[in-house]
């Protein structure tokens, strides 16, 4: 097989997939995915990724082992194993059709400790060419979105995804690879092969349809207050491309097979579960911000600016007028270890013990109590959704470090540790490392402004 033809089956939706080549490319695939991975994490953390860690289902461990690395290196590794995701699910549904199996078994391929099972399965069984049907059997449909087959795929998708919502997140309060990966994927296959299964619509048809569908389950979210805009806009990124690519499957299975919806059912009632075993995972890794600022002023001048400071001027950054916390001012009461900062955000206080007062070089604390990490964007005065009333982002200690680097300058550093209970961490802590850090800026900027000035 030449590699533009090989390209083509691993990335394209063109005919079956024959036994050979899905247990070929499987296995190839799956080495040179773990070699890159094991020497990027090697490289930046000086851990070792094992062939046990690379095929745990849990993604906390698998986040446990980028601890002490960059902060692009999840990232990274994230984006990197989105076309080896794609490639599993695309090949794997091709091939249960190619093998007379029915080609929704071929998701299961995305479920953590199924999938192995799956594709050894798939990799073994015979190939049945009658399974599948020609697509030129299917009718050409007129270019219209508004038909009844369109209304009924949509309303399906849709009531998918909210059921999937409310008993993961509402029952095991789970946010984790099943609500953000498994449901969107899902509900656009079910979007893709009910509309498509009557008449093929066009592949510009059937994308249009899965944005449509992402637009109406945020809409129903955010109109029956379970959600506010700023979260529904922080997920989009993530769930509308695997909309996307669930639809386009959704197209090929309906057009290419004699698959029905039978084993649909069967999938959505293991979304849910696989939502609550996710809950049962504990283990969560700590994360560090460090912001630095330079000052123009001796470590004694900024430390007195550190401990307590007056109010900050009111935002003008469009990033804490949409709703995030923002830091207002802060107090104290008593000095020394065993004193209580004050620090106050737009959305509360949090109430922090010091644990070291090393005056002027450095001052720590814990984090005993904590505000919402936001005010949400919604047409409801009140939504708290579980992952706010939860704190499903908790900060859990912090400090500040004053460097003196002579000449009458200060380094200035702070510190924010903190978990995160969501997941594909490699996704939202680029949002919460992003607002860490806006809010020590903000912190340590007006800090900076204070000392200076009174020099």
């Amino acid at each position: 097989m030449n590699l533009i033809r090989w390209l083509r089956v691993c990335f394209g939706l063109e005919g079956p997939v024959d036994r050979t080549t899905y247990a070929a490319t499987g296995f190839g695939l799956a080495v040179f995915k773990y070699a890159v991975e094991a020497a990027a994490i090697g490289a930046c953390t000086g851990k070792t990724l094992t062939p046990t860690l690379f095929v745990s289902p849990s993604l906390a461990i698998r986040a446990e082992v980028l601890q002490g690395g960059p902060e692009w290196l999840g990232w990274a590794l994230f984006l990197w194993s989105m076309p080896f995701i794609w490639i599993a699910l695309s090949m794997s549904v091709r091939r249960a059709a190619a093998a007379g199996v029915d080609p929704w078994v071929g998701v299961t391929v995305l479920l953590p400790g199924v999938n192995v099972v799956t594709m050894a399965t798939l990799a073994c069984l015979p190939d049945k060419p009658a399974a599948m049907a020609p697509p030129s059997a299917m009718p050409a449909a007129a270019p219209s979105l508004l038909d009844a087959s369109v209304m009924r795929a949509l309303a399906a998708s849709v009531a998918v995804g909210f059921a999937t919502f409310l008993v993961g997140v509402y029952t095991f309060k789970a946010y984790g690879a099943v609500l953000f990966f498994g449901t969107p994927l899902v509900m656009g296959m079910v979007a893709g092969f009910l509309a498509n299964r009557p008449v093929a619509r066009s592949t510009a048809a059937t994308v249009r349809l899965a944005m449509i569908v992402m637009f109406c389950a945020g809409g129903m979210l955010l109109a029956f207050a379970y959600e506010g805009l700023i979260c529904l806009m922080m997920a989009a990124p993530l769930v509308m491309p695997l909309s996307i690519a669930g639809a386009l499957l959704g197209k090929w299975i309906a057009e290419a097979t004699h698959a029905t919806t039978a084993h649909v059912f069967s999938l959505l009632i293991a979304l849910p579960l696989l939502a609550g075993a996710e809950s049962l995972t504990t283990s969560l890794p700590a994360y560090e911000v460090l912001t630095v600022v330079e000052v123009a002023a001796p470590p004694e001048a900024v430390w007195r600016h550190v401990v307590a400071f007056p109010d900050l001027p009111e935002p003008t950054d469009w990033f804490f007028r949409c709703g995030i916390a923002c830091p207002m001012r802060a107090r104290i009461d008593g000095a020394g270890v065993g004193a209580v900062r004050h620090c106050e955000f737009s959305t509360g206080d949090f109430v922090e013990p010091i644990t070291v007062w090393d005056e002027p070089r450095r001052l720590a604390f814990d984090v005993r109590e904590q505000p919402d990490p936001m005010v949400e964007l919604s047409p409801w005065r009140h939504v708290h959704p579980p992952h706010l009333h939860d704190h499903s982002l908790k900060s859990r200690r912090g400090e500040f470090c004053l460097v003196d680097l002579g000449d009458g300058r200060t380094r200035l550093e702070g510190r924010t540790w903190y978990t995160f209970d969501m997941h594909p961490q490699a996704y939202w802590t680029l949002w919460s490392h992003f607002s860490i850090h806006r809010i020590h800026r903000r912190v340590l900027d007006h800090v900076k402004q204070l000392a200076e000035a009174a020099r």
